[in-house]
């Protein structure tokens, strides 16, 4: 999903969520010949209807919505509209909307099987709350769309979250329904915004054990995070079995991210979404909507994440030693003053080396205590044992 109209999303110079980053990401793809395949199909993209919206955000958000859309200096800070994260700018609801449009296309598109899998880098929007934006996000695409594939006849959707910060406001829209579970591995609560996602919070008294947190210590590089990974969503993910699988790749966790403390590298991202790709074709017949979400090294990161991400999306993963094409870099260079990245990955080739969680379990590591809190919570709920499933 692409459409040159998702810059609009532009909450003003100064802002970290700048919509440089999604320009950039298109850029990229097309410069690494990613999109100029036949079975490859770059669709344009339409707002959200209001009557779509309200399946999940309430009339008094969407007004408040479109009285900053119109007139910016009029927000108050009202449902989350004016906030110093969430500034009002002109053509808020439009630009908002849009994003949810795409992942609604999306959505339908994976579930009718016009496509296998897809992919919208606008979208990712995980915060919004349904009476309240928040966090850099004003509509919630990712819970819009996954309230319209439960429409469609989907029995159960997994919505996997890797941003850094903890997918609060997706959990929230399904925090008491069994229908849909939602993984987030992400940076804890303690130390980052905002401040949720414990391991045990665990879903509503009609939903329980269907709220997956895997809340990790600051600090967690590449080996600890692809541990957690692995340690809890592949069996967790096959135990609730899913018809299809939403995800969001925040890539915030990267090391160079400006708002966070993780310390994963591009190999180690791109390794994940790999992993999601897989699981999706091993779980869900293949039927796998992928989404953006943070990131904010706007140049060196999310571009290189996300078009590792459109690649594997399209079944054309790019080897992290690629060259960055001259084309792209130089364009870097003029438009952002700065020097642009060589290659596609950090890690000059070197590879990535982790435990298994079936090697045992380390009680004196962070990371093993933070992965064993959250299978504590979890495992025993789907008759699975926490220390050997």
């Amino acid at each position: 999903m692409w459409d040159e109209r998702y810059t609009a999303y532009d909450f003003g110079p100064g802002h970290p969520m700048h919509p440089s980053r999604l320009d950039l990401t298109h850029r990229l793809a097309d410069a690494l010949g990613l999109l100029d395949h036949d079975d490859v199909v770059v669709r344009p993209v339409e707002p959200a209807t209001d009557e779509q919206l309200l399946t999940v955000h309430s009339p008094e958000l969407l007004e408040a919505v479109k009285a900053a859309s119109a007139d910016p200096a009029s927000a108050t800070g009202r449902h989350g509209v004016g906030t110093e994260d969430t500034p009002a700018f002109a053509g808020m609801h439009e630009a908002s909307a849009l994003a949810v449009g795409g992942t609604l296309a999306a959505a339908e598109a994976v579930w009718s099987g016009e496509a296998r899998h897809a992919v919208n880098i606008g979208g990712g929007l995980h915060h919004a709350m349904p009476t309240t934006a928040s966090g850099f996000c004003v509509y919630n695409d990712a819970a819009v769309a996954i309230t319209r594939l439960l429409d469609l006849g989907a029995r159960r959707v997994v919505y996997l979250d890797l941003d850094v910060h903890h997918g609060d406001g997706v959990e929230r829209v399904f925090w008491d329904d069994d229908r849909v579970m939602t993984v987030s591995l992400h940076e804890t609560g303690r130390a980052l915004f905002p401040g949720t996602g414990f391991p045990g919070d665990t879903g509503g008294p009609r939903a329980a054990d269907t709220a997956v947190n895997i809340a990790l210590p600051p600090g967690t590089g590449d080996e600890g995070w692809l541990r957690a990974y692995q340690a809890v969503v592949p069996t967790i993910v096959r135990t609730f079995g899913p018809d299809v699988l939403v995800s969001q790749h925040g890539c915030d966790c990267h090391y160079s991210d400006p708002l966070a403390h993780l310390s994963v590298s591009m190999e180690a991202m791109a390794t994940a979404y790999s992993w999601v790709r897989d699981l999706a074709d091993d779980v869900a017949g293949g039927r796998w909507v992928s989404l953006g979400g943070g990131g904010y090294e706007l140049v060196d990161v999310v571009p290189r994440a996300w078009t590792h991400l459109i690649g594997v999306v399209t079944g054309r993963p790019v080897d992290p030693t690629t060259p960055v094409p001259q084309s792209w870099r130089s364009h870097v260079e003029h438009t952002y003053g700065r020097e642009a990245p060589a290659t596609m990955g950090d890690r000059g080739g070197r590879p990535i080396r982790y435990g298994a969680w079936e090697d045992g379990y380390h009680p004196e590591d962070p990371v093993d205590s933070a992965i064993m809190a959250t299978r504590r919570a979890i495992f025993p709920g789907w008759g699975l044992d926490p220390y050997f499933d």
